[in-house]
């Protein structure tokens, strides 16, 4: 009995031995690469939480450089404004408690009610003050009168964004947009006129990327900017129109070398104009045929109209269905290139 006892008093104490000892590991970690870990970490809350782990690493979030909170009503049917409170005043209390002068990601992806519209606007504040790099504002659609208001100028002449992705919001600047250092912008579910796009490409002149996902309110895209090489439209739907499903979209961009049309267009056609420079093209979008009553031969002549603008890329990738619209016109020889230079596309995600 002795012998047993002291048995497993010794495993006692060399399992506690090994927990001492990997901590001592923690511990010895440079402050850097602690840092690096927290900042790659799902969301800011996680990094806060590894504070148990070590009391070293109790305050090496306040200095992380990735900022990344997560609303938990995102993933409930219904909204409760309570839990969106609790997001916003720990959203508030971790930026006061941050040191890092320079910030290069903040992802604010919440429900934006419009109760909360100050304290959201002092989060842009502080993206700004603290030179953030890549700035991604997502909220859930909680109707048109809960959506963010972006009408501070400061935002608009910020020369720190080289990444904008933003969501569900409303754009109002009341002058010349200059985003100097912007690469990239995606823009999903927002009203776009001709005007505000056009000051977007204006003052953004390094703008490599632009994406519109769900967008609406333009009638024609005139991608005129010799920096703009990669255009994507991920659907397109306008909620503030009574002729749903008629909208004729023109595309010029005479610059771009790669043109993704893809997703559901609740519209009646899309005309390419000038797209002279493409390498590379994909086109997987659907038709809500329901709603624009549209027929087989207007279909078969706006993928023929795409065909014919698009026989100099080097790369074409279509989906499913347009390859079945392409065989058809090729049974009916209105096909000038043979579908062998055709490659099907990717299925899309959600997230894409």
């Amino acid at each position: 009995m002795e012998e047993t006892g002291q048995n497993q008093a010794e495993e006692i104490i060399m399992e506690e031995s090994v927990k001492e000892e990997e901590q001592d590991r923690i511990s010895l970690l440079p402050d850097g690469l602690i840092i690096e870990i927290l900042s790659r970490l799902p969301s800011t809350k996680n990094a806060i939480r590894t504070g148990v782990l070590s009391k070293r690493w109790q305050h090496l979030w306040t200095v992380v450089h990735t900022l990344i909170f997560i609303d938990n009503n995102i993933n409930t049917s219904i909204y409760n404004r309570y839990l969106s409170a609790d997001i916003f005043s720990f959203i508030n209390k971790a930026i006061t408690q941050c040191q890092s002068r320079e910030i290069k990601k903040l992802l604010l992806h919440i429900s934006f009610h419009v109760g909360f519209e100050s304290q959201l606007n002092n989060f842009i504040r502080f993206a700004i003050n603290r030179n953030v790099q890549e700035l991604s504002l997502l909220s859930s659609y909680l109707g048109d009168n809960h959506k963010f208001e972006f009408k501070d100028d400061t935002f608009f002449n910020s020369s720190c964004f080289t990444h904008l992705k933003l969501e569900h919001c409303i754009f109002r600047p009341s002058g010349v947009i200059s985003w100097d250092k912007l690469k990239s912008l995606c823009v999903s579910r927002v009203k776009l006129d001709k005007d505000l796009i056009q000051n977007i490409l204006s003052g953004s002149p390094l703008l490599e990327t632009l994406k519109l996902k769900y967008c609406c309110g333009y009638r024609r895209l005139d991608i005129t900017s010799k920096s703009v090489k990669n255009l994507v439209i991920s659907g397109y739907h306008n909620w503030f129109t009574t002729n749903f499903g008629m909208d004729i979209i023109q595309i010029n961009a005479p610059n771009v070398l790669s043109l993704t049309i893809k997703k559901a267009l609740y519209l009646r056609k899309i005309l390419l104009q000038d797209v002279s420079s493409l390498h590379k093209a994909c086109l997987n979008y659907t038709i809500n045929k329901e709603s624009l009553h549209h027929n087989e031969k207007e279909e078969e002549e706006m993928i023929e109209g795409f065909i014919l603008k698009l026989h100099h890329v080097k790369e074409l990738q279509v989906g499913k269905h347009h390859l079945q619209v392409l065989s058809r016109l090729e049974t009916k020889g209105r096909l000038q290139w043979g579908l062998k230079y055709i490659t099907a596309a990717n299925s899309y995600s959600d997230n894409d």
